[in-house]
Formats: C-alpha cells, structure tokens, sequence
C-alpha cells in the first residue's frame, strides 16, 4: 500500500515527509518536481496564483496535468520501481508512493480526504504557512489516518477527539506545562456501530441546516457565447448541531432526478435502494451526505446563465534593430482584450417554492471572472463598466468581480477593456495565446434538477430541532474557450 507521503511547497520544498514502510528517499520528489516546475507559472512557483485561482483552475492551468500525470512510474529508484499518485490542493502538492501498484482512485480521494482534514483543523486555504505552523499536528494526523500504509482513521468527529484542533492557548500549554494535544484514550465511538458521531453530544439549541448544492461544469464558445459541453453534478452539505444519537429520515418528492448517488458512511445504502428514501444517524458538525448526478433529461435541457464574449486582437510591428535581418528581427507587439457579460433568462431553473410564492426575483450573486493572461504579458491596463479588477502581476493573473447581477429584460452589459504590451518576441518564441476565462458565479434558491425535499423527519430522541433546507445552483469550472 502506501509506502511514504510528501507534502511539497509552491516551489518545490519538502515540507512533510512520512515514511509507513521503509524510508523513500527524497529523489522521487526531485523526479517529480522535475517535471511539474516546468512552467508552473511565470515565475517558478504556485504561490503567486493561489489567492485568485480555484484548486480546480490550478489543476486545470499548470502544467501538473501536462506534463505530470495524476498517477507516475519512477523507474530505477533507490527502492527499484515506485509509483507516485499526486494532487494540488492550494498551492501544495500531495505526493503518495507507492512500491506497486493499486486503485489509483482510492489513494487520490485519499490524499484528497487528508487535505480536507487539514483544512477543517487549520481553516482554509491549507497553504504553506498553514502547514509550517502546525508542523506537528499534521504528524500526528498522518500517524492516526495512516497504519502501515493504510487509510484508517478518516472521521474528522473521530480524529478531533484524538487530537485537539490547534488554538493559541493550547500552543500556550504546550509551551509552558509541556502538554500535548494528543487524547490518552481512544474516541468513544472507535468501538461502536456508528465510529463517524461521537458520543454524549449536547446542545441547547438543537439544529440542522442542509445545502442542495448543485455544480456547472462547462465550456463557453468565446466568440458565439454557444454552449460546447456541460455537465452537473450536486450534493447535499449538512450541518448538524443535534444532541444525543438522532435517526433521521429525508425524502424527496422525486427522487427519479437524480442518477448516480454516492453516500457518507452514515447512510443506510439498503434502505436507499428500497425505498428512495435516506435514512441515517449524522456525524456532529459539517459533512457531505451525499453526492449525485443528474439524468440525461435535466442535463440537457441546462443553458448557461451568463452571456459571456470575449474578443482578444494582437497588433505586432518589427523593432528595425540595425545588422539584423527581417527574419531575426524582434518584435514588439501589443494586445486588446475585450470581455462583455450580461445575465441571460434563467428559465432553464427551477426556482424554489420559498422564491416562487414571495415573487422574488432571481439574482445571480458572487459573479466574477478570472482571466489567466498570457506569460508574454508586460504592463496591463483595465478599465470596467461595473465592478473592479485585481491583477496579479506575478502570476499574470486578472480577477473581474462584478457582484449581484439582476435577471430582467433589459439588463445591460457589463464591459472589461484591457490593454496589454507585450514583451518583445523574436521569431522561434512560442505563440502568444489567447486567454481563456473562468466564471464564477451563484444562484440561491434554484436548481437545475429541481430536486426538493418532501420531509425530514427525527426519531430516536424527544426534542423537535429546527430544520432548513435550501437549494444552491454554482458554478464548477466554467469555462469561455476560445476554439
């Protein structure tokens, strides 16, 4: 299984290493970063774009899935041939290696499953410094999620009774009375039937929130503004705050929506399959229930929310340096991009029942735009219609945030200009490339699926708690790509 993990900075630096069978040397890191810091970005490492880019548009962006594969062979290793599973969750890469080979699947989410954990114990984003500031917290996380290279404990309910999340007076006791942060005793759920909610849980106020969350995966033709490809996928994000042991049971009005469900260890998946219905008893705290597809019907009828143009024009002239021929000569060159946005019907959604009764009108909120630019970028310019730009000059980074957006008849266009002087090229330079733009952006109280929820009923304890549920439509990665 799992023979040792790394954890390596924006630039390279080891900032964890853990060893579960046999010490790994550090070559197989320096073989990785060999090949991920080409062009990592402009200049040689992750943590100029982390501030305005997604884990999801890093991905995308850098070259880890260029010219590093998720899953890669390191022949002729110190340890023979090794593999090695890697993610780049912000700014970090996690690095699994392994001495043969398994399911990549469950060593990605894994690896996944530990950044997650990190960021529920040092809040988010679990950067660099976040890491170099908790340096023995995340060993002693390793050392409970991990036994002899196998994924054990992976409840975050579970983990913080072992280990208590850090704070500035528990740092304070370590210092000064040399205490740990480590439990003497092992969780009390370890030895039930339910290890993911710990025991003897009170409140006063007894609650649970859920999210029907549903993202948009997409690409946006730049120059038509016509939809290449989509797809979404949803989730149900609870947060429950419920004393006791709470059984609790959830229906929808049509669960037929919905395809490809995944669940937490909580719910009763035989029941699921039976009745449609999910039954379970919740972790305390945050958690994702569940995780689905939408059928081929709902996903075809989607159409985008935003009509996004954009329009990139490159102007080039020869320097005329004297000696030189025409062929040699460097060029100077500048560019011209022009972004439009505007908010387009939103009939493709179904509103919720809370938007329909009071006659509210549908708002797209948190719009922004992220324009990765060229690395042939010099000076930039921007002027907006609406809103503001933060630019990134090291990363060549540009985020548009425009805001709320109303859906009406006739609303208008919102317009980013951006001149651009580009570096001088000489010929054999790579091509300069026109950005393509990421949207962000969210819709309360509507779906695509139109997937509500009929009930949610509690047994097992006497207390009525306050229930809410309420529908979500976000933005995954969108995309406007020009062909």
């Amino acid at each position: 299984m799992i023979q040792s993990i790394f954890i390596l900075s924006p630039t390279g630096e080891v900032l964890i290493e853990r060893h579960f069978r046999g010490v790994t040397s550090r070559s197989v890191c320096d073989y990785f970063w060999d090949r991920a810091s080409v062009s990592v970005n402009h200049h040689g490492g992750l943590s100029t774009t982390t501030s305005l880019l997604t884990n999801e548009e890093q991905q995308l962006l850098l070259p880890l899935h260029e010219s590093v594969l998720p899953v890669m062979e390191v022949p002729e290793s110190d340890h023979g041939t090794v593999y090695i599973i890697s993610i780049l969750r912000d700014g970090l890469s996690y690095l699994a290696v392994l001495p043969s080979e398994v399911s990549p699947l469950m060593i990605l989410e894994f690896l996944h499953r530990i950044a997650d954990i990190f960021v529920d114990y040092f809040g988010s984003p679990a950067d660099e410094s976040a890491i170099k500031d908790n340096f023995s917290t995340v060993y002693q996380l390793l050392e409970e999620m991990v036994d002899y290279g196998w994924p054990l404990t992976t409840e975050p309910n579970a983990l913080k009774q072992m280990i208590r999340p850090p704070s500035v007076m528990a740092k304070l006791q370590s210092v000064v009375f040399s205490n740990t942060s480590v439990s003497d005793e092992l969780p009390r759920g370890t030895i039930s039937n339910i290890p993911w909610r710990a025991a003897g849980v009170s409140y006063s106020q007894n609650e649970i929130y859920m999210d029907i969350v549903e993202e948009v995966d997409a690409i946006v033709d730049a120059v038509s503004g016509s939809l290449v490809s989509s797809d979404v996928s949803g989730s149900i994000q609870c947060q429950s705050h419920l004393s006791g042991i709470p059984d609790l049971l959830l229906t929808f009005n049509d669960p037929s929506l919905i395809d490809d469900w995944a669940f937490h260890p909580c719910v009763r998946y035989g029941r699921f399959e039976r009745e449609q219905v999910v039954s379970f008893v919740p972790p305390d705290g945050n958690f994702q229930l569940m995780k689905y597809s939408l059928n081929a019907d709902r996903r075809a009828n989607f159409s985008p929310p935003l009509d996004c143009h954009s329009q990139w024009h490159v102007n080039k002239s020869d320097l005329g340096f004297a000696g030189e021929s025409s062929t040699k000569q460097p060029t100077e060159s500048s560019a011209k991009l022009t972004v439009q946005m505007q908010v387009k019907s939103l009939s493709s959604l179904i509103k919720s029942a809370t938007r329909t009764v009071g006659g509210m009108k549908t708002v797209v909120e948190n719009v922004s735009v992220t324009i990765p630019l060229p690395k042939q970028v010099g000076t930039a310019k921007f002027q907006v219609s609406m809103g503001s730009v933060v630019y990134d000059e090291a990363g060549k980074i540009a985020k548009w945030t425009l805001g709320k957006m109303a859906d009406g008849g006739n609303t208008t266009r919102s317009q980013l200009t951006a001149d651009l002087k580009l570096n001088p090229q000489k010929p054999g330079d790579e091509d300069i490339r026109s950005p393509n733009l990421f949207l962000h952006w969210k819709i309360p109280l509507a779906s695509v699926s139109g997937l509500s929820v009929s009930g949610l009923s509690l047994s097992g304890e006497a207390y009525r708690p306050y229930k809410g549920v309420r529908n979500i439509t976000k933005s995954g990665l969108y995309q406007v790509r020009y062909s």
